[in-house]
């Protein structure tokens, strides 16, 4: 993806930003949300979408699935090398694959897999003067 206003060919000649807690901006660890599965596969794609989740607990990343996404933490490469063997394991039926992928790309954090979300009780227990420790407990901010 690039800027408003710019086009791949300008996006290219440009150099990654710097950022002052790592060398590039990709540097680091990060966590990566993303959903995959088959279409045109049937109605129920639970097999397939088992076999991305089983590659992602292989691969020894910390990690969280929920009905809508896996999340896994980690360093740029190893992060999309899971998501491209999930995704690849996804498609072995020969199957049309949809692939949605969203990053937190935050400098100098690490361990924001669980960080993000106590905040947010952190937060949630000082306004309120308790904390109900319910995770389901409707929506909740995914930038903190």
């Amino acid at each position: 993806m690039y800027a408003a206003g710019c086009n791949a060919a300008s996006a290219v000649d440009r150099p990654l930003p710097l950022s002052p807690h790592a060398g590039r901006w990709h540097d680091g660890r990060m966590l990566f949300a993303f959903s995959v599965a088959p279409l045109g596969a049937g109605e129920s794609v639970t097999d397939s979408v088992a076999e991305a989740v089983r590659i992602v607990r292989e691969s020894g990343l910390p990690n969280r699935t929920d009905s809508m996404f896996t999340t896994i933490e980690g360093e740029w490469d190893e992060c999309m090398d899971v998501i491209k063997r999930a995704t690849e394991a996804v498609g072995a039926g020969g199957h049309r694959v949809s692939l949605v992928v969203k990053v937190d790309i935050r400098p100098g954090h690490t361990g924001e897999l669980d960080g993000k979300v106590e905040r947010v009780e952190a937060r949630l227990a000082a306004s309120t003067g308790s904390a109900t420790g319910s995770t389901d407990s409707g929506t909740r901010s995914d930038r903190v």
